[in-house]
């Protein structure tokens, strides 16, 4: 009788033990190496205990500062990384890491300097302070942050620091009868997701009104005065929903002109660089708006979404895998798929729901969140959508998407020089999407920290075709229509509706100012 394949692979090993044995060869048993980590954090600690947390826009950094501190928790957000924070990093952390590593280790290790700097021992630093960040893994080196910043630190003169890693696949465990000091429950996480999808509502929003603002600075002001009232909802626990009704308010004084004809870019590439506002990507945000045009950013909403689907998938797939769990049916011993589903597909529509909901609080309408499984679908003809590490198969899926789709007139899929997943993607499988897709506008850009210049020179080149893009877009709908610009803003002063900074007109085709046209006539 034939054995089966796994048997004989169990047979054959167990000869090879045999044989080893017996010739005197069996491998030498080590221990393996493990790096002593810090972890210890308890509730009696929490009053002399600051929990400093950064990594994302300066509106998630700040809401989940006033977040956490609404828990009870110490805790400080540290400012925006910027080139002393890569300077570092460079100094302290390994070679050959990529920028984000650089910069946002730099950038801890340069606050706790500065600490130091001002009187406090390295001991008093370790013990006051602690970091607080999401955890990962996979093939991409946001796995290794942690073990990163722990180098960093020990070299920096704070071994011992406390980093602190939190997923919602197990949170934190400690092996004592002390409580411990950070929660990881169902507040903790309620929390996240009000001030993630509340700063992704409130950036959101920041980028379609800032192009058009009549008085410069307008918009900045507002959002910072929103700002403030989120966070005082979140830190004080009162209602976010409130909190953001009243930031419209505030933002629909915003005096503002979309008749103004502003190329759309939408910014896309690894997390990090493409979600950063300072110097780790040359504030590419910023730069764009002040070249004329205007920002269509990918919100942590959408990242949220793929680790959902994700998950679906990775269920999909065991479901059919073969001795996988030889106890079970389908390997899924443990799992009970129906359950499973529900959780995931309850997961995304509470995900959605909330941030429409908070969206159309603030008036941030309307805005489409983007489908996954048609992102995966239109990907999965060039890129293989298993191959997991930095945004996987979605930069390409979502250059298609905006093409087809005509969401913007130009692409730029920004990365840091040494990222493996997004250089692999962006230089190699988006030149044939282009060369598929001629009418794009699409534009990879590398960061290192030292070449603003060249990356601005080669954005100018590749906005100034969006903007002759753009006009012909709208000079063809103004013709067609019959109307002139001035007749399109005597439209617009007749309608109070048009005329408040929230109102965003329905898309048709991509530039903001075409599509107003459109609504006005």
């Amino acid at each position: 009788m034939e054995l089966p394949a796994y048997k004989m692979e169990e047979e054959l090993a167990k000869f090879e033990e045999e044989e080893r044995n017996r010739l005197g060869l069996a491998p030498h048993r080590k221990k393996q190496w493990q790096d002593k980590i810090n972890r210890e954090f308890y509730a009696d600690q929490r009053p002399h205990t600051t929990i400093l947390v950064s990594g994302l826009t300066l509106a998630h950094d700040s809401f989940v500062q006033a977040g956490l501190t609404g828990l009870g928790y110490q805790v400080e957000a540290l400012e925006g990384p910027d080139n002393e924070s890569l300077q570092f990093g460079k100094e302290f952390g390994n070679r050959g890491q990529c920028n984000p590593t650089y910069f946002t280790v730099g950038n801890l290790v340069k606050h706790l300097v500065k600490l130091r700097e001002k009187g406090l021992s390295s001991q008093e630093v370790v013990d006051k302070y602690l970091f607080l960040t999401a955890g990962a893994c996979g093939p991409c080196r946001f796995g290794m942050y942690v073990t990163e910043y722990r180098k960093a630190l020990r070299d920096a003169g704070f071994d011992g620091f406390r980093v602190m890693l939190f997923d919602a696949n197990g949170g934190m465990k400690q092996a004592t009868g002390r409580e411990i000091g950070l929660k990881i429950d169902r507040p903790f996480f309620l929390t996240l997701a009000k001030a993630i999808l509340g700063g992704d509502a409130l950036n959101a929003i920041m980028y379609r009104i800032r192009p058009y603002e009549v008085v410069p600075g307008s918009t900045d002001k507002a959002i910072a005065e929103c700002r403030e009232i989120v966070r005082d909802a979140l830190r004080e626990g009162r209602s976010i929903f409130r909190a953001l009704y009243h930031c419209r308010k505030v933002l629909q004084k915003v005096e503002v002109d979309r008749t103004l004809v502003r190329p759309k870019v939408t910014i896309i590439g690894e997390f990090w660089a493409m979600t950063t506002e300072g110097e780790g990507n040359y504030r590419l945000q910023r730069f764009l708006e002040q070249e004329g045009a205007e920002v269509d950013i990918q919100l942590i909403t959408n990242w949220i979404l793929y680790n959902l689907w994700q998950a679906k998938i990775d269920t999909r797939r065991r479901m059919t895998l073969r001795a996988a769990d030889l106890e079970a049916r389908k390997g899924l011993k443990t799992t009970q798929i129906a359950k499973r589903f529900l959780i995931l597909k309850a997961a995304e529509l509470a995900l959605k729901g909330t941030f429409y909901t908070f969206a159309r609080l603030l008036g941030l309408r309307p805005y489409h969140l983007p489908d996954m499984e048609e992102n995966a679908a239109l990907a999965s003809e060039h890129y293989n959508t298993e191959l997991r590490g930095g945004e996987g198969h979605m930069e390409v899926g979502k250059l298609i998407q905006t093409v087809i789709h005509n969401k913007a007139h130009m692409v730029i899929s920004v990365k840091p020089f040494g990222c493996m997943p997004s250089s692999g993607v962006s230089d190699g499988v988006q030149t044939i999407i282009t060369e598929k897709l001629p009418q794009a506008i699409f534009l990879p850009i590398e960061t290192s920290g030292d070449g603003a210049v060249n990356v601005y020179s080669r954005i100018q080149m590749m906005l100034f075709k969006a903007k002759r893009v753009a006009e012909k877009e709208y000079e063809e709908l103004l013709s067609k229509k019959g109307l002139t610009v001035e007749q399109v803003r005597e439209k617009i002063r007749a309608d109070r509706k048009l005329r408040k900074a929230t109102h965003y007109s329905p898309h048709v085709v991509a530039g903001t100012a075409a599509n107003f046209l459109l609504e006005a006539a």
